[in-house]
This record gives C-alpha cells, structure tokens and sequence, in this order.
C-alpha cells in the first residue's frame, strides 16, 4: 500500500509539473478510476475460472513493468504526458483485474475463525500505507525525484512477487464452465438476489457510504460553519482516518464476536450516530472527535463485512461477488459525496445535510435489521448453510477453525 501511494502521489505531481494544470490531474484520476472498475468486472469473472494464484502473479509482473516504465519516463530530460495516461490505464485495469482473484483466494488460505483477523491486517496495511506513503513520496519527490517514487514502487512489487510464488495452486472449486461472460456475471447476481446475508451485506454498505457520506462537505463545514481556514478543514480530513488507524489497532475482538452479524449492525449504527453527532456539533474539537468515531465504526464494519461476505459466498462465486463488492467500495463513496452535496444545496445548510444524512443511513440500517434476520444471526463461528453457499476448504478442516 505504501508504494501504491508513491506512485499515485509521485503521478499526480508529474501530471501538474508537466501541465499546471489540475484539470489534467483531475482527468488522471478519472481515467483510472473507470479503467479500476472495468478491470474488477473483467477480474472477478476471470477468478471463477483459471487458478487466482496465476492471476495475481501475472497481473502485478505486468504492474511493475508499467510503474517501471512511468520511472523512466520520469528519467527522461522530457517525460511525455500521454505515457502517464496510458500508464494509468494500464495500472487501473491490472490492479481491478488482480484484486477479486487476492479476495477470493483469502478464503482457501484462511481458516473461517481467522477471517476478521485477516480482514483486520489488511486494513491496518491500507491504513498505514494511507498515513506513511503520500508523506514519503513528498519527501521523495522532493528530494531525489519523482522518478525515484516509482523505481521504490515497481521494487516492491517484485517482492511482492517473490512473496506469492510459494504459494499453491488456487485454483477455483467445480468444475470451469465456459459461460458467456453476461450468463456468468448474471449468475453472480442472482446469488445476491437469494442470499439474504451477502445481499445485507452490500446493502448496509449502501446505507452508509451513500447516504451518511460528509467528505465532499468539509471544505464548506471547514470554513463557514466553524469559521476556519484550511487547516481546519485538513483536520476533518484526517479525524476520520485517525479513528480508522486506532479501530484498525484494537480490531482483534472482531475475530472472537460470536454474533457478527449484530456486531456488524452495530458498527455501521455508530457511523451513523457519530456522522449525525458530527453535524450536530458547534464545537469544531467535539466535531473532530465524533469524526473519529466514525472512522472507528467503519473500520469495524469494513472488517467484518469483509469476513462475513467470504464466509457466505461459495468459492465458486468468490470472484463474482468480490467484484461487486470492491466496484461498490470504489464508487459508493463518490455517489454518496455528489449526494451530500446536492442535499446540501437543496437544504441551504451544510450541517443540515450531514444530519439528515446520518438518520436515514440509521433508518435503512434499522430498516435492514428486521427486514433481513439472516444478516443478524450471521456468523463467523459456524459454516454457512446450503443458502449461505457453504464451502469446504483445507482451512475449515484446520484447528483453527475451532
């Protein structure tokens, strides 16, 4: 994840350096965005068909060879601004087509019990490259260049390589039926349709990152509503993210609750009471601290949404609905960001719309609970039942999974 922001930051300074302009850097991010989501569909049908192991090791050799190329691009005495696009292109498209096949290979790897630890990890992983590596590619950047940020970059994902070459075939369960890519993917979403857990589960995100989403309304909230300047609104941003490392750090009672669906239910209703409390708030410290409640809830939530959601998806689907799931992480906050903005604008109040916000995304978590009971009786602690997709893994048969 560090070198991940290396060369999202050291990309982003190029493309202004070489442009001045933050249109070409917005445009950057647009690119790879679209070409992240159109390689997590392609990616999640390909993990329901040939060994994940080979899909992650081809897709990150092909990663490095791109992030090479960005760094002698960089090198050059005129670094052409066109190789960057492609490059972003290239390193979205490689990065969606590589992540269902790591999150469904999770689930052969790991024993049931462990799967809020594992879930755990990768998130204090993200958070800490979240914290460390958008400072360190400044410094880099700064200092010995830019090029240097994507060098670091592409070295890594050679370890990274090094790392999951030992690794055993993952190859799917069942035998690979050749389907047409729309017969397959529609058969991820009738699985969806009929599994009540793995439907909630998506749904309860829906409830938070688009409805109760505050980001896109700080710079407002920063400087009119608690009279600040920039640096006020840079310690909105970064309160959720604080709350988010600290969860991220006490997470291990996420992998011995026995009700985690209840706990699940829980954790996104404190992101909702604190996202309310939030815009409630006059004091902008009482503010910050509320923020970071909420970067703790979701954090729990995220963890066990993610346990949960490889529990209940047979391996066959785990590609499938993996897919779903990060194409829904990757453009649910920014639907909700365009959302709390057009509230605002409709209530003429920023605090407003954050409030509003936070009680409906309480009201569907609340709609959710009784409508679906088998999201609030999931577990981590017993194998899913024939609806739930039930699997049968060498993990499951681990001490571990005790």
């Amino acid at each position: 994840m560090v070198g991940t922001h290396l060369t999202s930051v050291a990309a982003s300074l190029q493309i202004y350096h070489l442009t001045g302009s933050s249109v070409q850097v917005g445009l950057m991010s647009l690119v790879l965005g679209l070409s992240l989501l159109v390689g997590l569909v392609t990616g999640g049908l390909l993990a329901d068909r040939v060994d994940r192991r080979k899909v992650m090791l081809v897709t990150r050799a092909v990663t490095a060879v791109v992030i090479a190329g960005l760094a002698v691009n960089a090198a050059l005495p005129d670094p052409q601004v066109w190789f960057v696009f492609v490059a972003a292109v290239l390193a979205g498209f490689t990065a969606g087509l590589g992540g269902p096949a790591l999150m469904a290979a999770t689930p052969a790897l790991v024993a049931p019990g462990q799967l809020a630890a594992a879930g755990a990890l990768t998130t204090l992983t993200a958070q800490l490259g979240g914290m460390v590596g958008p400072s360190l590619a400044g410094v880099i950047a700064a200092g010995p260049g830019v090029a240097w940020c994507f060098a670091i970059d592409a070295a890594i994902y050679v370890v990274g390589l090094a790392l999951l070459a030992p690794l055993p075939k993952l190859a799917p369960e069942g035998p690979a039926e050749a389907q047409h890519p729309l017969k397959a993917m529609g058969e991820g979403l009738r699985f969806l349709r009929g599994n009540q857990v793995v439907a909630g589960l998506l749904l309860i995100d829906v409830c938070a990152v688009v409805f109760a989403m505050p980001y896109a309304l700080f710079p407002e909230l920063g400087t009119e509503h608690f009279g600040g300047g920039p640096s006020t609104v840079g310690l909105l941003y970064t309160a959720p993210a604080v709350g988010s490392f600290f969860g991220a750090l006490t997470s291990g009672w996420t992998g011995r609750v026995h009700h985690t669906g209840r706990a699940l239910i829980g954790a996104v209703a404190v992101w909702g009471v604190a996202i309310t409390c939030f815009g409630l708030s006059p004091d902008l410290w009482l503010a910050l601290a509320f923020l970071a409640l909420a970067g703790l809830g979701d954090t729990a939530s995220e963890i066990l949404r993610r346990a949960l959601l490889q529990h209940y998806t047979p391996d066959r689907l785990q590609g499938r609905v993996g897919s779903l799931w990060l194409a829904q992480a990757t453009a649910g906050p920014s639907v909700g960001n365009v959302e709390a903005g057009l509230v605002s604008r409709a209530l003429g109040s920023s605090s407003g719309a954050v409030v509003v916000g936070g009680l409906v995304c309480l009201a569907g978590v609340g709609a959710l609970a009784l409508a679906m009971p088998g999201l609030r009786k999931a577990t981590l602690s017993r194998p899913p039942d024939a609806d739930g997709g039930g699997r049968a893994t060498p993990a499951e048969a681990s001490p571990a999974a005790d």
